[in-house]
């Protein structure tokens, strides 16, 4: 059993929506609406005394009826001396034995939906043991609603969504989020017309002779009792493969679990699962639960939940699935089902890394210009609001609407994952998280933010407190104010300015992208590490500038920030400088015959402007603090930047 970080957990719940605008935040909707219930649900202290270890569903199900039966069989390690063991289990459900090596146990019901089994002698701590619960009942259709028994085209159809918190309405649990089960075996018995489907691979299938039929799957992963889920109807069963079917990456299947009357449609959307598959496996890890299945399993729910190895699906209106909820869903295996976030303050660790993984895919399938288009939407969202923090505050954890927020949670936190890859670089970028991906200490269990920053750091070995602190923990964005300068032939002079939309955040310290254009349509891309206000870059360039773009590539958030050629007309500004310089009352501007002054505007090194003038050339400059100044030059001949100091 995995068992960190306890009471908390970050669902990866998502509708049948796409990755960006309307249709991720139509997402983000559905995540807040299955969250509502979870977090006004408090985890049972009854059953934090031991750990599971494995458990095996013997269930019977018919589509036609809300009714199950069946026995579940617990191993469990005492954490502590117990003379009793609890279970969650719905008050709907009735209990008719408990066996523990074929002896019979007695148990209590409480009010608050547990089963209390009374231990024949003391379990001392560390202990394994186990105990079978037979049960049976018809599981509410209020609360999670987490059994369904319903209808598609006029066939019976059941399902399971348990949520977090539904897994106790239709089975005998431990219903701790964190408790992580290291396997389980689960045989559903069935009228042998419809398919039944569960997490894992499918073992066998046993015709009773009686109409009806058993089906064994097991699942050998650690999995937490919300994720384990059933299903049966005549379901058609499209098969396809992921892995490159080489020694490196060998086949595995890829299930798909169909309505009939919709799985034309469905057949054409899957197509792309194992490109998507493939894609993630080269440049990540291998597919966490690689040696069972992936698959898609349709149900009618309004949205989707990404169960261990069968994501259920609703279709579309089209009835089919989207390639972006395909990717979405698929990336939460990595980031979501193999490392979960440890916290809700931790959320952007599940749902930035899906988002922006369903960006990535944009990214390798469709192009750049596609990819650039998609970060653009999502910073035009996040930068709709000058505040916001991807990490929480203890108050911001207790709302839903702030922990499944579209623009921070999601969006920036997709954003800012896509700024640490345009820091470090792919090689360094993609290392630390194979890293993070890999760490026996978070792989199929929990991670927290710091985990994340340490891995990138030892990958790249570049230091993120800044970053972090900045980008993660405090609020805002940039606004830059970027003017660029012929210097001579071959030579340009690149000045950026920062103002900051939060004040939490003193200054972001970031590699800023600019691209420099020239009259014949050439264009070359630097990166500066701009680390101090009013910094000035002197750059090779292979022509004259004409032009100046920032950000062309949409790799950094950022809003109202302008990107100027400060003057082409560079030989005749030549001769525009001030002096003295250093000054310590009066100074003045050499201003070379035939140039005609129009503004000059002073900032100090935080970018704020502390004087302006129009026509005038002196000034005195006596009530000014010592340091560094910026001073903008604005004439008929075009603009530049000079600096001087104040003694």
């Amino acid at each position: 059993m995995k068992n960190i970080y306890p009471l908390f957990l970050c669902l990866c719940f998502t509708s049948i929506f796409a990755q960006t605008g309307s249709e991720l935040d139509e997402l983000v909707q559905a995540e807040k609406k299955s969250a509502s219930n979870k977090m006004n649900l408090l985890l049972n202290p009854n059953t934090y005394n031991y750990d599971v270890q494995y458990h095996r569903l013997r269930l019977n199900l018919d589509p036609n009826q809300q009714f199950i039966s069946g026995e579940v069989t617990t191993k469990y390690i005492a954490k502590e001396d117990l003379n009793s063991i609890t279970f969650d289990l719905s008050n709907d459900l009735e209990v008719s034995s408990v066996k523990q090596r074929g002896n019979d146990l007695t148990f209590t019901r409480s009010t608050n939906n547990e089963l209390i089994i009374n231990l024949p002698v003391v379990q001392n701590i560390n202990v394994l043991d186990s105990v079978s619960i037979n049960y049976s009942g018809v599981p509410p259709t209020t609360g999670f609603g987490a059994f369904t028994a319903d209808q598609h085209d006029g066939t019976p159809v059941v399902w399971t969504l348990s949520e977090p918190f539904g897994a106790m309405e239709w089975w005998p649990c431990k219903q701790d989020l964190n408790d992580k089960v290291n396997s389980i075996d689960v045989y559903i018995n069935a009228p042998t017309q419809y398919v039944s489907l569960s997490n894992g691979l499918e073992q066998s299938k046993t015709d009773n002779g009686d109409g009806t039929s058993i089906t064994h799957f097991h699942h050998g992963y650690p999995i937490p009792a919300y994720l384990i889920a059933v299903a049966a109807t005549n379901y058609q069963i499209y098969n396809q493969q992921g892995g490159l079917g080489t020694a490196a990456s060998p086949y595995f299947p890829i299930i798909n679990y169909m309505y009939p009357e919709t799985a034309a449609a469905n057949i054409a959307s899957v197509a792309v699962t194992p490109d998507i598959i493939n894609f993630y496996e080269s440049v990540f890890v291998p597919y966490p639960f690689r040696n069972e299945k992936y698959g898609h399993a349709q149900f009618g729910w309004g949205g989707g939940m990404e169960h261990t190895t069968v994501s259920f699906m609703t279709a579309g209106n089209s009835g089919a699935y989207s390639r972006s909820l395909i990717a979405h869903e698929m990336a939460h295996q990595w980031f979501g089902d193999k490392v979960t976030c440890g916290s809700w303050k931790d959320i952007w660790l599940n749902e930035g890394f899906a988002t922006y993984l369903a960006s990535m895919v944009i990214q390798h399938f469709d192009g750049e210009a596609a990819f650039t288009n998609d970060k653009n939407s999502m910073i035009t969202s996040i930068t709709s609001n000058p505040g916001g923090a991807i990490y929480m505050t203890d108050t911001d954890a207790l709302s839903v609407n702030r922990i499944f927020s579209s623009r921070l949670s999601y969006k920036k936190g997709a954003m800012v994952i896509n700024m640490l890859r345009f820091k470090l670089g792919d090689t360094n970028f993609f290392q630390g998280l194979r890293n993070y991906l890999n760490d026996p200490l978070l792989a199929y269990s929990y991670a927290l933010t710091p985990d994340l920053q340490a891995h990138l750091e030892a990958a790249s070995g570049v230091s993120l407190t800044e970053f972090f602190n900045d980008w993660v923990y405090n609020q805002g964005y940039p606004i830059y104010n970027i003017s660029a300068n012929n210097i001579t032939a071959g030579q340009a002079s690149i000045t950026i300015n920062q103002t900051q939309s939060s004040s939490t955040v003193s200054f972001f310290e970031m590699p800023v992208p600019v691209r420099l254009t020239g009259s014949g349509g050439q264009q070359q891309d630097y990166v500066l590490e701009n680390t101090t206000n009013g910094q000035q870059f002197v750059v090779n360039v292979p022509f004259t500038v004409t032009g100046v773009t920032f950000n062309p590539k949409k790799d950094i958030i950022s809003k109202n920030s302008t990107a100027v050629l400060a003057t082409a007309n560079f030989e005749l500004l030549s001769g525009v400088a001030l002096y003295p310089n250093p000054a310590n009352q009066n100074l003045s501007l050499n201003i070379p015959a035939g140039v005609l002054m129009k503004k000059t505007v002073f900032y100090n090194t935080l970018g704020q402007k502390v004087k302006e003038s129009t026509i005038q050339t002196q000034w005195n400059v006596a009530d000014l603090a010592s340091g560094v100044y910026l001073v903008t030059v604005s004439t008929d001949s075009g603009s530049k930047q000079l600096k001087f100091i104040k003694n």
